[in-house]
């Protein structure tokens, strides 16, 4: 699963990269300055700590966007259709990571505005720029996490001074009830999703029964039903819609 996300992520950057590169008449010489004496130092650092950024980039973009549900989910829908592996990993990841792009360009955009473009203008230090960058992804895991995944990595930190509010709350605490909170929905779409391929198998195994074919395999029969149903209801345009709409909806309320 790993390297097919590496494998997306290198796609998405030529698809997405390809164009400007190739316009390009000569490529700039690349050079870095590290500085000297103690402007070695920070920079030795900050180029470290970016080096460590970009080797977590799968890690980050799985715990911090929408990619849990939507991969989880269209796993589920894999299987619940019969289909072992078509469509294969590799599309499931790509289909994955494009909706999560879609899902969350605004509030990558929002992140741009408030941190990255002043702290590329200059205008502000890095460690200013960090937590503007960081509080819209905040706003939006908090609107998709339920309060009692919430409280109870809350609960389980021991914290001090509790978080005045979820916005306050620090990201090691945030990511793993934000991920929960994204499993739990994905696990609800899930079961909707299975419930008519299961209607469709036992209705298939019945027939095969009443005929007197119990040496039949009924999944084998079921599957061209499943699939000629999926495509007949737009499946995928309904899948992927659906998943969209679920982000506006926010956090379903606890049970």
């Amino acid at each position: 699963m790993k390297r097919a996300i590496l494998f997306s992520l290198f796609a998405a950057l030529i698809v997405f990269a390809g164009g400007d590169a190739f316009a390009q008449d000569a490529a700039p010489a690349l050079s870095i300055n590290l500085g000297t004496g103690d402007g070695l130092t920070a920079r030795v650092l900050q180029l470290t700590a970016l080096i460590t950024v970009l080797s977590l980039a799968p890690s980050i973009i799985i715990m911090t966007t929408s990619f849990v549900r939507i991969v989880v989910v269209l796993s589920l829908l894999r299987t619940a259709i019969g289909l072992q592996q078509a469509p294969p990993n590799v599309v499931i990841v790509s289909l994955s990571l494009f909706l999560t792009a879609f899902v969350m360009q605004p509030v990558w955009q929002q992140s741009y505005e408030a941190g990255i473009r002043p702290v590329m203008a200059e205008e502000i230090p890095l460690d200013e720029a960090f937590p503007r960058i960081v509080a819209p992804l905040k706003t939006f895991m908090v609107s998709q996490t339920r309060e009692q995944d919430l409280a109870l990595f809350i609960d389980m930190a021991r914290l001090e001074t509790p978080p005045a509010s979820a916005e306050d709350t620090p990201l090691r605490i945030l990511a793993p009830a934000f991920m929960v909170s994204e499993l739990r929905r994905a696990f609800e779409i899930g079961f909707m999703l299975f419930v008519p391929f299961v209607i469709i198998d036992l209705v298939v195994a019945s027939l095969l029964m009443a005929m007197g074919m119990m040496m039949m395999p009924p999944v084998t029969v079921s599957l061209p039903f499943k699939l000629i149903f999926f495509v007949l209801v737009d499946g995928w345009r309904l899948v992927a819609g659906s998943l969209i709409e679920s982000f506006a909806a926010g956090a379903p309320p606890g049970g």
